[in-house]
């Protein structure tokens, strides 16, 4: 009797046996599975690349720089300028009244993060030389605190309406830390609102460390921009902030026209 039963354990031995070494030979191994998963996942995403670092200002003691700054905004014509400088990658300083800030925030921000200088004009384009010390603390802090609000930056320069300055408006000016930046091309657009005429103006006044005034509340100054820029950057031309024309260094209270460097400005 124990023959056979032998026999017939040894047989369910043997087939066990054959059974569980075909289930392996149908399972992948553990490096296998690891090998699967590792593929299902994918090699990992390249790391975004670092933003390319800024260039700096041109020296503006060597280069044709001209300053091109525009008053009373910001307006509705301002975002068709804003255009226009983004198209010929040009950086302007805009002097801002504070009323159209608050009305405007928008196009505030817009300036700044298009990469503009953003200043102050007083908030309601006051007489500043001939205003009390309250009348000039009220009209430079209210804008300030709109322009901080639109944008979050706090202006460092003045535009005195009208050029109207005086020793107290000097004083204040020193203690708010705003230079006071005045200019030295007008081209009177505020008064001749043609297009043709601006242009004229602006172009044969200009010169290396010149600050160019136009007003972009005024449609017929905005036209006249493209072929100011056009022209003046085909004479050599560089267009640069008011910051910048002066090398990033202004003092509060004093007052800036022009950059005056000396020979050989604006020469090779």
């Amino acid at each position: 009797m124990d023959g056979p039963n032998l026999v017939r354990r040894g047989a369910a031995a043997v087939l066990a046996a054959a059974i569980c070494g075909g289930l392996s030979t149908l399972a992948p191994s553990a490096g296998r599975v690891e090998f699967a998963v590792t593929q299902r996942n994918g090699p990992s995403p390249p790391e975004a690349p670092e933003p390319a670092p800024k260039p700096p200002p041109p020296d503006c003691t060597r280069a044709k720089c001209v300053a091109l700054t525009f008053d009373d905004g910001p307006a509705a014509s301002t975002g068709e300028l804003l255009d226009i400088l983004a198209g010929r990658r040009v950086k302007a300083t805009f002097f801002l009244i504070g009323k159209n800030v608050a009305e405007h925030p928008e196009l505030v921000r817009r300036e700044h993060e298009a990469g503009h200088e953003i200043a102050d004009h007083s908030y309601s384009h006051a007489n500043l030389g001939r205003a009390s010390k309250k009348k000039i603390l009220s009209e430079l802090t209210r804008t300030q605190d709109a322009i901080r609000r639109a944008s979050g930056v706090t202006p460092t320069m003045l535009r005195p309406p009208y050029g109207s300055t005086s020793k107290r408006l000097a004083e204040i000016t020193r203690e708010l830390g705003l230079a006071q930046v005045l200019w030295t091309v007008d081209p009177q657009d505020w008064d001749s609102r043609d297009t043709e005429d601006v242009e004229r103006r602006v172009l044969e006044a200009a010169k290396p460390g010149y600050i160019v005034l136009m007003h972009d509340i005024h449609r017929t100054t905005v036209k006249a921009v493209p072929k100011i820029i056009d022209r003046l950057a085909a004479e050599g031309y560089v267009f640069v902030t008011v910051s910048e024309l002066f090398g990033g260094r202004l003092t509060p209270g004093k007052e800036y026209v022009q950059l005056n460097s000396g020979e050989p400005q604006g020469l090779p």
